[in-house]
């Protein structure tokens, strides 16, 4: 991948943009009128746990998403050249990217798929409503990122902007949801309201 594109003007460069925005909203709708449309079933396993056993694993697992996180933002930045006093990206920074991505991406996977299970895609309280809204984000996002990374034809802050958009909501998510577990199921600083389920 280049660290750098130019802006471009060309109605390629605008449809490519369309295409990723419209890939995105498809996505998000899809991944929340289908957390919609389940039925919620508290008794839901991750690896073998269930219950608050189940919830302290997606805490621990969505740490470890957020400091994949944190060094996929550290690497981009590297690449970019937008770390202090870097003239020079070895050859190895951008693979690590790609390879820690895969990984922060996996790691979600079950994740979601045991919130989806347990719990669904609820807007009831505030907390589990932004964190529910936040994990559709993640996917439209994601795929948005995904189709961006592979495409010529766009300007160059679009990439970054996809990218910055997840590490966002990779906070969010951690904040409404793992944060608020480690925190005796309250959330500090802000008040999202408390509600009687799990962080899903």
């Amino acid at each position: 991948m280049s660290p750098a594109r130019p802006a471009l003007r060309r109605p390629e460069a605008r449809l490519a943009l369309a295409l990723a925005f419209a890939i995105a909203a498809a996505v998000f709708v899809a991944v929340f009128l289908f957390g919609r449309a389940n039925t919620p079933d508290y008794t839901a396993t991750l690896f073998g746990q269930a219950d608050t056993d189940a919830v302290r694993l997606k805490a621990q697992l969505a740490t470890g998403v957020l400091g994949l996180a944190a060094l996929q933002l550290l690497l981009a930045l590297w690449m970019y050249r937008r770390l202090p006093g870097v003239r020079r990206v070895p050859g190895p920074v951008p693979l690590t990217h790609r390879i820690v991505g895969v990984v922060l991406f996996a790691l979600t996977v079950p994740i979601t798929v045991h919130c989806v299970r347990a719990y669904g895609v609820q807007l009831t309280g505030s907390r589990v409503a932004v964190h529910s809204v936040a994990g559709c984000f993640f996917y439209g996002a994601f795929a948005a990122k995904v189709l961006l990374v592979r495409s010529r034809r766009l300007p160059g802050w679009a990439l970054p902007l996809a990218g910055g958009a997840l590490v966002v909501v990779v906070v969010v998510l951690w904040y409404t949801s793992a944060l608020w577990h480690f925190n005796g199921d309250s959330l500090p600083v802000l008040s999202l309201g408390h509600h009687y389920l799990p962080p899903g």
